[in-house]
């Protein structure tokens, strides 16, 4: 079998969608034969191989609306689509220019197409009732559908209109990645040195809008000094947020953190924050990770996204409605002051990540589904 993936970027280029892609085509090994297509994260037309697979990447000449453009993309999967002949397309939703460029390229074909829907277009909303009509062709030529968690199911209007197609695949965490050595524990013990005393908080991501990094400052103003709340990761408002949270000591930005910063930090912390606020998080990959170290957390409920899916509520820690501040420092605090609590709830996440989302896992769904949609249609082999 010949798989085409389309994706936005791709590996080194890290984010959540580029990472399930990545899943993926380590899930389907020697199975199939498989290239991507992608923009490229930096400048020119480049193909590469990674893995024993060619990744083939498409100048970017602008973005608009977070949209990324092309003028080679489209010459690209035509060619692909010519030569490679793939039996099967996984397209990773959304991006509408690379949608309208897939639906014209098999057109004419019997090439199987997997929509894995990651989330709707909810921010750019113009751009959303725009290409309306646009993601029910895809979703209609769709021999299968992917959504990360059953929540997303039911709060998208489009993805429940085409219930009969889709199949719910969690993402995944890789645990060999989580694998503390022995330097990244002893820097966790230092962490816990330089604020002995004190409730470590942790929170990390991009500094975007849908984030919600200003409630949990907003959050950690109500929380006292009895706990130390760390900001990891940077973007577009991390200034903003900085001067939000100036004069307060009980807020610490630790800037971009590489892998071992990473997980020292996260096997420090007593609670994990995890202040996201719309649909734009359609799972919370952090989220499981630091579940996956025995971490309570403290969420927003997000109607429609995954994220009170990974963490229930009473069980793996404290949800509490939606922005409301005052809400979220109380849950923080209930935990803070119930190492009990903090205990059970963080016995709880670890078993829950390892039950449900680890790459074993996911990997036994994706192909178990990949062969159920394969051998439904023209006979193709798995």
């Amino acid at each position: 079998m010949k798989i085409l993936h389309i994706s936005n970027y791709f590996y080194p280029y890290i984010g959540g969608i580029e990472q399930t892609a990545r899943d993926i085509i380590d899930c389907m090994g020697d199975k199939a034969e498989q290239k991507l297509i992608c923009f490229n994260h930096e400048k020119g037309d480049v193909s590469e191989f990674i893995g024993g697979v060619e990744i083939i990447r498409a100048n970017c000449f602008a973005k608009i609306s977070s949209q990324s453009l092309s003028l080679s993309f489209g010459k690209k999967l035509k060619k692909i689509m010519r030569e490679f002949a793939p039996d099967t397309v996984i397209f990773h939703y959304p991006n509408p220019f690379q949608a309208h460029y897939l639906l014209k390229a098999i057109k004419n074909t019997n090439c199987k197409l997997i929509i894995w829907w990651h989330l709707d277009i909810t921010k750019q909303k113009l751009l959303g009732k725009l290409f309306e009509g646009q993601s029910t062709r895809l979703l209609r030529r769709a021999d299968g559908i992917v959504a990360t968690s059953p929540n997303y199911v039911s709060g998208s209007k489009f993805l429940s209109e085409f219930k009969d197609k889709v199949t719910v695949i969690p993402s995944c965490i890789d645990e060999t990645r989580l694998v503390l050595s022995e330097a990244e524990t002893k820097r966790a013990a230092e962490i816990k040195a330089e604020h002995a005393g004190k409730i470590l908080c942790f929170a990390f991501g991009r500094h975007v809008p849908y984030k919600g990094y200003d409630k949990l400052i907003a959050a950690a103003e109500l929380c006292g000094e009895g706990m130390i709340i760390f900001i990891g990761g940077s973007g577009p408002l991390t200034d903003t947020l900085k001067n939000q949270a100036k004069g307060m000591q009980n807020v610490v930005f630790t800037g971009r953190l590489d892998d071992d910063e990473l997980k020292a930090y996260l096997a420090a912390c007593d609670i994990f924050c995890f202040p996201s606020v719309t649909k734009n998080e359609a799972f919370g990959l952090a989220l499981a990770e630091a579940m996956y170290f025995g971490k309570p957390a403290v969420t927003f409920t997000i109607n429609g996204s995954g994220v009170n899916y990974v963490s229930l509520n009473g069980e793996t820690g404290i949800e509490v409605p939606n922005s409301e501040v005052s809400k979220y420092a109380e849950a923080i605090k209930e935990l803070a002051c119930d190492e009990t609590l903090r205990a059970r709830y963080g016995e709880n996440a670890a078993k829950r990540v390892k039950e449900n989302f680890l790459k074993k896992a996911f990997e036994q769904r994706v192909n178990g589904f990949l062969k159920e949609v394969c051998e439904n249609k023209n006979g193709i082999d798995y």
